[in-house]
């Protein structure tokens, strides 16, 4: 191992002196592949966006099982079941409560602007709140009045105003499916790619904006459970007790079940994925041209050395180095590009996008693959060529 390592240091770094011949071209060869990092980088970047943001409700729902139709898609496209399956719940060991979450969007006018846009609007029982959100814990008591609602405080949209008389104290009134309404406090959540925003209020008033739905037909049932029971045993045994119409799911598995939806049942999964395997084919495309306009520039020298004996693994390994130090250069402008990029769309459209090591590492590697894909196809002339043909 120690003469091994010894042997690469003794070794002239061919490719670098190679790269670094002529700067404008290493410039040009690390600007495209910092171009395929930020594209790659932004694309994965959306992706999770999507997953985060439209699982934002799920990982507050305070609760241990959820039961839904199983003809439900996702959480705006949830079908209703009937409550009585919440109480039929109650007769399965290790169920503590049973409760219904009301769901809908709704017709709202924008205070400000006198706009209508559509939002999410959440109905649940305020003894017994769906989420964990501490400022809806300290705001419960004011659902209980009538026509009486919650804000999103992180919606997107033109909102500024209304959050800001709230925060202050003041009550916002405006229109909800053509009724009055009242926006008394507010809670922190965020947009997402499915609703703008959101409003919780108790189920009785969701029941009074909604007056085609009954309180017999439930979109989300919460199931909390007695200390020390499984949630995977009681969700098999409510499962198998239960009707067909009704399926039980982890909260976990309930986050996953959003996740599935958006990224096979919809194209905004597919166009991302595709996006990043694009940004893929930019970087090979670009690292390529480069590889090979050093291939030929250096025809001669690469001659002499296969005249003396030097094996097409040694071409290779000196564009593998040049692929590496391309891939390693680019990727750092790239990863510093993404970053005020992530922070220009997290201002923009308050969709959850931060870089991640794990996302950061895996472009990383897929930007070593990139040149090293290159690097392959660029040296195949070299393998097959004889010395006398290269002069």
């Amino acid at each position: 191992m120690i003469g091994f390592i010894q042997q690469i240091r003794r070794r002239i770094p061919l490719g670098w002196l190679q790269l670094t011949k002529q700067k404008s071209r290493l410039l040009v060869a690390i600007s495209g592949v910092a171009f395929a990092d930020v594209l790659m980088m932004m694309q994965l970047g959306f992706q999770t966006a999507l997953y985060d943001s439209n699982t934002r409700l799920h990982q507050h729902l305070d609760t241990d099982l959820v039961l839904i139709n199983p003809q439900g898609r996702n959480l705006i496209n949830m079908s209703t079941f009937p409550r009585r399956r919440l109480y039929q719940s109650m007769s399965v060991e290790g169920v503590k409560s049973a409760d219904p979450l009301y769901i809908n969007m709704g017709n709202w006018k924008n205070p400000e602007t006198q706009k209508e846009t559509n939002v999410l609007v959440l109905g649940f029982n305020p003894n017994k709140p769906a989420f964990d959100l501490p400022e809806l814990q300290q705001n419960l008591h004011l659902i209980k009045m009538p026509d009486t609602m919650l804000f999103d405080e992180a919606a997107r949209g033109t909102y500024q105003g209304t959050i800001a008389q709230v925060s202050q104290g003041e009550t916002v009134n405006t229109e909800l499916e053509r009724r009055k309404i009242n926006i008394s406090g507010l809670y922190k959540v965020g947009a997402s790619f499915a609703a703008d925003g959101s409003l919780m209020t108790s189920d009785q008033n969701f029941l009074m904006l909604f007056p085609r739905r009954s309180a017999s037909s439930v979109n989300i049932g919460l199931i909390e459970l007695k200390p020390g029971y499984d949630p995977q045993q009681v969700a098999a045994s409510l499962n198998a007790y239960l009707p067909s119409d009704v399926k039980v799911l982890t909260k976990e598995e309930f986050i996953e079940f959003e996740k599935n939806y958006w990224s096979t049942n919809t194209a905004i999964g597919f166009v991302f994925s595709l996006g990043v395997t694009m940004g893929f084919l930019v970087g090979v495309i670009i690292v390529y041209q480069v590889l090979s306009t050093d291939v030929n520039d250096h025809i001669g020298e690469y001659a002499t050395f296969k005249a003396m004996g030097y094996s097409h693994a040694y071409f290779l390994g000196v564009v593998f180095e040049e692929a590496i130090i391309l891939a390693i250069l680019g990727f750092i402008p790239g990863v510093a590009v993404s970053l005020g990029m992530y922070r220009l769309t997290r201002v923009a459209t308050n969709l959850p996008m931060y870089m991640t090591i794990a996302r950061a590492l895996q472009v990383l590697i897929l930007t070593i693959i990139m040149c090293a894909i290159s690097g392959v196809i660029a040296t195949r002339k070299l393998q097959a060529a004889d010395p006398a043909d290269m002069f």
